[in-house]
């Protein structure tokens, strides 16, 4: 039976961790902190919302515990402003199956616990690069999921693969209840996006508290030194909620009597940060010589705009086991590393990357063909046009970023994907959206000014 090490108990790493004892490898999961204290001492590193492709596995494992009482998060409502104050564009798509956003403190809690009674070793200690070169000298393989942490730095970043060298937005996170579970206009329960071109982006996510049960977790993403861009020196949740408010209040004030009651779900229940979005090489090299792997967002870390993370370090788990599995008992050298990263980034980690920093960027003309044409989705279930299969379209990508994403690069491909889904010549799609579009701002002309 081989021996294999993972260090990091966060979801990469866990997920990992039960998909080798399924194969019947000796795994042992090093963590800094126990499942207690991921449960109550612990703030949660991100919303974590998984979508079908990586749910799936989840549930392979045994690992999907919270699908009777989770939020059934099933589609987008999604609203482009150019300007504050002007809803231009609006979409409403859903998914063919519904996403989870759930409390990883909970989560983590949880799989730590079953990985223990499914025959995993688990060692509690922080672990240091000398504590690492002498775990891998112990192991036949040592994986490092440990998130953007120290360690993280033994992998190098990949330039061919880099596009930034600093963070695009200042996030905030807030988890928060007493918020009403759905949106105003919306025929399911959806995340709702709030996109506002000169200042940056609100996500409210359908999230299942591990305390509180179903609530919201709102993400803000400022561009820096926008009128967003508040919450620097925050030093409470309390504090943040507030902030948040009045940035609704000012910039999305549709929202203004939704988020109202809102309040934050328990003390350790928000963060303030930032990511460079960055893909790193696959070895890491320790003072023995010894060779480690990454894993999750220590191999790539994503802005959480697209929320790849998760997805994409599920998704990499997977890959990783599998290519463990075919390995047989040949050895785990530089070679295979790279291969085996490699082979995942080109199935998956590259478009999830592009996707990913196509939306901290200005919208392409090929994303905004897409979103002109489906200008009239209402996210009715038996709505069976056009503009609504364009809507769903657009939100499975963040599923599978494979299906759409080049094709919001390149105008031909979009208006070719237009003319197909909709059965229609997408000049008729462009004319009808923008007319539609152009009624729809005279209306709130009119109304603000009543």
């Amino acid at each position: 039976m081989r021996r294999i090490a993972i260090i990091g108990s966060g979801i990469a790493g866990l997920v990992a961790a039960h998909g080798l004892r399924r194969e019947g490898y000796e795994v042992t999961l090093y963590s800094d902190r126990t499942a207690e204290q991921w449960l109550h001492e612990s703030r949660p590193t991100g919303t974590a919302a998984r979508f079908e492709l990586a749910l799936a596995y989840e549930r392979e494992l045994g690992l999907n515990h919270w699908d009777d009482v989770a939020p059934r998060g099933e589609g987008v409502f999604l609203t482009f402003c150019p300007k504050p104050l002007n809803p231009l564009v609006r979409l409403c798509g859903r998914m063919k199956r519904p996403f989870q956003a759930g409390d990883l403190r909970l989560q983590c809690h949880r799989w730590m616990r079953d990985f223990e009674a499914g025959g995993g070793r688990l060692i509690i200690e922080p672990v240091s690069v000398e504590r690492l070169d002498a775990i891998s000298a112990e192991h036949e393989l040592t994986i490092v999921a440990a998130g953007r942490a120290d360690l993280s730095r033994l992998f190098e970043p990949d330039p061919a693969r880099c596009v930034y060298s600093a963070p695009q937005r200042n996030l905030a996170m807030i988890i928060t209840t007493g918020g009403r579970m759905g949106v105003d206009g919306v025929p399911f329960l959806p995340v709702k996006f709030e996109l506002l071109g000169t200042d940056g982006e609100v996500f409210f996510v359908p999230y299942f508290h591990k305390d509180r049960g179903p609530s919201w977790n709102i993400l803000f993403e400022p561009k820096p030194g926008s009128r967003m861009d508040r919450f620097a020196g925050v030093k409470s949740g309390e504090d943040a909620v507030a902030i948040g408010k009045e940035v609704i209040a000012e910039l999305f004030p549709w929202n203004r009597e939704w988020v109202r009651d809102m309040e934050l779900a328990d003390p350790l229940g928000w963060l303030i940060g930032r990511v460079t979005p960055t893909v790193r090489k696959p070895v890491g090299r320790l003072p023995s010589g010894r060779l480690v792997t990454p894993l999750g967002d220590t191999a790539i870390s994503y802005d959480p705009i697209a929320a790849q993370g998760a997805n994409s370090g599920v998704k990499q788990a997977r890959h990783l086991v599998a290519s463990i599995v075919a390995r047989e008992d040949r050895a785990f050298d530089e070679r295979w590393m790279t291969e085996t990263f490699d082979a995942f980034y080109a199935e998956h980690g590259r478009q999830a990357c592009t996707f990913s920093n196509l939306l901290l960027e200005p919208i392409t003309p090929p994303a905004k063909e897409i979103l002109i044409a489906q200008y009239g989705s209402d996210g009715r279930a038996d709505n069976q046009s056009g503009q609504q299969k364009i809507a769903d379209a657009f939100f499975s990508n963040f599923n599978d970023p494979r299906e759409l994403t080049g094709t919001f690069l390149d105008m031909k491909r979009a208006r070719d994907f237009i003319s197909a889904t909709t059965g229609r010549s997408w000049i008729r799609s462009a004319i009808g959206g923008r007319a539609a579009i152009a009624r729809d701002q005279i209306s709130q002309k009119v109304t603000r000014r009543m």
